[in-house]
């Protein structure tokens, strides 16, 4: 089985947006990874989150806004002989971004991010209160690099 790497961008966005969570990592202030699953939203080469206005990721953001984040979909355990352990592997297609986070602090503008995040997972239209988009942090990241890549493709399935 073969690990394809994929350029064409319609086969990155499917896979960005087939996925329900992503992960996203950063570094501590004490230069240790952190990762944390995240719902999100995806518009033209941008990813967008929402989250609370703070905490241990806001914190590591306010010092270092470069963030990883990796989305993996369409997982499904493949083998080339089933009697032999070492021949198994998970047929799977993940998207590893890099970008650097901005915080969204104008309301209409997170009225827009946040709508782009729901879209993503339902088709229903949504208003936000001011309380609710004063109390939400929004995080805007254009994807600056990022590598596709197909594991346990068979030639033959």
């Amino acid at each position: 089985m073969k690990t394809l790497t994929h350029t064409d961008q319609t086969i990155i966005e499917m896979i960005i947006k087939n996925c329900n969570i992503c992960f996203l990592g950063v570094v501590t202030p004490l230069n240790s990874p952190y990762v944390i699953p995240m719902n999100f939203g995806y518009l033209n080469n941008v990813l967008y989150f929402h989250g609370a206005p703070e905490g241990q990721v806001i914190d590591c953001l306010n010092i270092n806004p470069n963030i990883c984040v990796t989305s993996c979909t369409d997982t499904k355990l493949v083998y080339q002989h089933p009697e032999v352990a070492c021949s198994y592997r998970m047929h799977s297609y993940s998207v590893i971004a890099f970008g650097k986070v901005s915080f969204v602090k104008n309301m209409r503008e997170k009225c827009k991010a946040l709508n782009i995040i729901m879209k993503h997972y339902s088709h229903k239209k949504f208003e936000y209160g001011k309380p609710a988009l004063s109390n939400v942090k929004i995080w805007k990241v254009p994807i600056d690099e990022v590598s596709c890549k197909e594991f346990g493709h068979r030639e033959n399935k």
